[in-house]
């Protein structure tokens, strides 16, 4: 790895934890919101169950950022909620999180401002009250140039603290929800049963849809071909006997539709498995892919060794699928498509420059992705503010 190379990555992880403590400490501000009228209520036993429902909501949106499985199955009774091990679990995470969370992204967001108001005070030192030039560290107070000069390096101090501290302070602050919100192994089991349950049955619709489509396509084109084969062979064939001049035209128009039907067919069969992607590799098959697509897109795939043949399928029409969506829906004028793999996760994000707004739940394109992906327990994770960029991002096991 380049010198230039590492730069770039550490300041992507710089970056990304910047944004993960201040997620954190929002979530640690509802926790705080949620803990002192939680323990207010526990103790009267009044608006328990409401309180205690706050809290599970709190909670919940913590296991989404951690990744962790949300949905923990609800209990019927308010003695079944006190004695489940899991309300503990999360009371616990609820006052660690609301004191010991806050703080710590109160102290790492600071520090990132830190590099803006020290790094750039050289620059407006000269326009704040006297009384108000100070370094962030509040000493001491500085009334030369050569002060403001020295302040500005506490900003390259602050940018170090950021890149090699802060990554500290997220593994901090998530630490307690990742032991403590992780369900307890009967509640794993459950949520997994059911998980796979849905998974099958989505996997099942998915494949009844890819047979409907198979057959469509071989019904509305393939076969009406054949049958317009058969008609102008028919034709020729009385051609022969009556007007023998225009068998030879008819013969031609015959080979002709023979050609278009033959051409269906291979398109269904390439619809199936392309030959590319069992040729040659998932990267050379995006490649293609992008080739005809009618938005210019950029294919980044970094992908060492083959994956499953499974896997492999499903996240070329991951792709086929998202990039169909960004032809027809985005109004983009580039995407990209880039292919990863870490460990046992291969990992395919598609990005383009639309207008955005795009709804996981609006229509047949994206619900089929999520189908796909899911029965292959991978998850699909859709960023489409309005005016753009969209980002579908796909991952999916692949160490079976």
């Amino acid at each position: 790895m380049s010198v230039v190379e590492a730069v770039r990555r550490r300041l992507r992880i710089g970056i990304t934890a910047v944004e993960r403590i201040a997620v954190g400490w929002g979530i640690a501000f509802l926790a705080g919101l949620v803990f002192w009228p939680l323990a207010v209520a526990v103790l009267t036993r009044r608006a328990a169950p409401f309180a205690l429902g706050r809290m599970r909501a709190v909670a919940d949106i913590e296991r989404r950022r951690l990744g962790l499985p949300t949905g923990l199955p609800a209990q019927t009774s308010l003695r079944a909620v006190f004695t489940d091990p899991a309300t503990g679990r999360e009371l616990r995470w609820l006052a660690l999180h609301a004191t010991a969370g806050f703080c710590l992204g109160m102290f790492g967001l600071t520090i990132a401002v830190d590099i803006l108001r020290d790094g750039l005070f050289p620059l407006y030192w000269r326009f704040t009250p006297p009384a108000e030039a100070v370094p962030a560290i509040g000493w001491p107070l500085i009334r030369t140039q050569g002060g403001a000069w020295l302040v500005g390096l506490f900003g390259v101090f602050w940018l170090f603290m950021t890149l090699y501290v802060v990554p500290l302070m997220v593994r901090l602050q998530e630490l307690p929800g990742r032991r403590l919100l992780r369900p307890g192994p009967g509640e794993d089991m459950a949520m997994r049963i059911a998980e796979l349950t849905a998974t099958r049955a989505a996997a099942l619709d998915a494949h009844a849809v890819e047979l409907r489509r198979i057959e469509r396509a071989l019904h509305d084109g393939t076969q009406n071909r054949l049958v317009a084969v058969s008609v102008l062979l028919g034709a020729a064939r009385r051609a022969v006997q009556r007007d023998p001049s225009t068998a030879d035209e008819i013969l031609e128009r015959a080979q002709t539709a023979s050609e278009l039907a033959l051409a269906e067919l291979r398109a269904v069969v390439r619809s199936i498995l392309p030959p590319v992607l069992s040729d040659r590799s998932l990267s050379d098959a995006l490649a293609s892919l992008a080739a005809t697509c009618p938005v210019p897109v950029t294919v980044d795939a970094d992908v060492p060794g083959r994956c499953a043949a499974s896997v492999e399928a499903t996240a070329y029409f991951v792709a086929a699928e998202a990039l169909t969506n960004v032809a027809k829906h985005s109004g983009a004028s580039r995407a990209t498509v880039t292919l990863t793999r870490e460990a046992d996760v291969l990992c395919l994000v598609v990005t383009d420059d639309g207008h955005g707004g795009a709804d996981a739940d609006g229509g047949t394109g994206l619900t089929g992705i999520r189908r796909r992906a899911e029965a292959h327990d991978g998850t699909v994770t859709l960023t489409s503010p309005v005016g753009g960029p969209t980002t579908v991002e796909v991952q999916l096991p692949c160490g079976l």
